[in-house]
């Protein structure tokens, strides 16, 4: 099943089986914005595996506008989260209460203790999901600056779940 994340105030919900995502403003201008799904440029596909993406490395150009189809292939929770060391620190807390608090295990994603808590992992920039699903994010990219991409599941990017982008040199 396709989780769509929205851009704007949009709410898309695949509350069956999959990840809740709605697209929320505030993002750090440097990593990028929401983007348009008029304005895609080109679809890529990234699977999340044990503890890596494939691809590990994406070319992006400045100014694009590029629809993520994640894939979570492996057999735990995953997250594709667009992002640098700094905004993934500050994310680190977030995705720690909420591995506490029995809103997320290894394997899983409780939405309703994820709304009860009012922690419902709302970033555009990101994507929860259980094993097996599928989610979307779709992202419009900065004239430059360092940004990639990474598994904030505690103890995921520790592990080396990480992946970049390179950045090329424009149109």
């Amino acid at each position: 099943m396709i989780k769509t994340l929205m851009t704007g105030t949009a709410l898309a919900v695949g509350l069956t089986t999959g990840s809740i995502a709605v697209a929320g403003p505030g993002h750090d201008s440097s990593i990028g914005e929401p983007g348009e799904p008029a304005q895609v440029n080109r679809t890529i596909k990234v699977e999340m595996d044990q503890m890596k993406y494939s691809p590990a490395t994406i070319e992006v150009e400045p100014g694009e506008t590029i629809r993520f189809e994640v894939v979570n292939v492996g057999r735990v929770v995953h997250e594709f989260n667009i992002g640098t060391s700094e905004t993934w620190n500050g994310h680190l807390g977030e995705m720690q209460t909420m591995m506490r608090e029995g809103m997320m295990t290894a394997s899983s994603l409780n939405h309703d203790k994820m709304i009860e808590g009012g922690m419902m992992h709302d970033d555009a920039n990101s994507a929860l999901l259980e094993p097996g699903d599928t989610g979307e994010v779709i992202w419009t990219f900065p004239e430059g600056g360092e940004i990639g991409f990474a598994c904030n599941v505690p103890g995921h990017r520790e592990a080396g779940m990480v992946g970049g982008f390179r950045m090329g040199q424009g149109h």
